[in-house]
């Protein structure tokens, strides 16, 4: 069983706490705990947009605090992001996300990361057996 406290691992595991242009992930599953996927929780800042493509990743959020949106980028469809809302990018789909208010969102992602990795020029993770642990 593991088991992992969100504030522990802030103040005492800085290996599990990336950030990166207005956004920071607290890794609390990562590849190396076994389980096939990763757990994150994000925090993404108020103001914010991101453009997205996890070409080597399927990806699902939960947003648990604030508001924003999110634009699938082939479509152009847009939809609202507030608590309680789930997106999956099935499709490795290419998408903006907005954050009109701080969001806090719990993130899984398949294959599972590493830890160390942050957006590549692209908007997406390197693949896993590109990334050195």
């Amino acid at each position: 069983m593991i088991v992992r406290d969100f504030k522990d691992i802030i103040k005492n595991d800085p290996q599990r706490v990336v950030s990166d242009a207005k956004w920071s992930s607290v890794r609390m599953l990562l590849a190396q705990d076994g389980m096939g996927f990763s757990f994150h929780v994000t925090s993404l800042e108020a103001g914010s947009e991101h453009e997205f493509e996890y070409k080597n990743h399927f990806e699902s959020v939960y947003c648990m605090q604030g508001s924003g949106s999110i634009t699938d980028l082939a479509t152009g469809e847009t939809h609202p992001i507030r608590p309680g809302v789930m997106y999956a990018l099935d499709k490795h789909d290419r998408h903006i996300l907005k954050a009109d208010e701080e969001l806090v969102m719990a993130c899984c992602f398949n294959p599972p990361v590493t830890g160390t990795e942050v957006h590549q020029a692209d908007g997406s993770y390197a693949a896993p057996e590109q990334i050195e642990a």
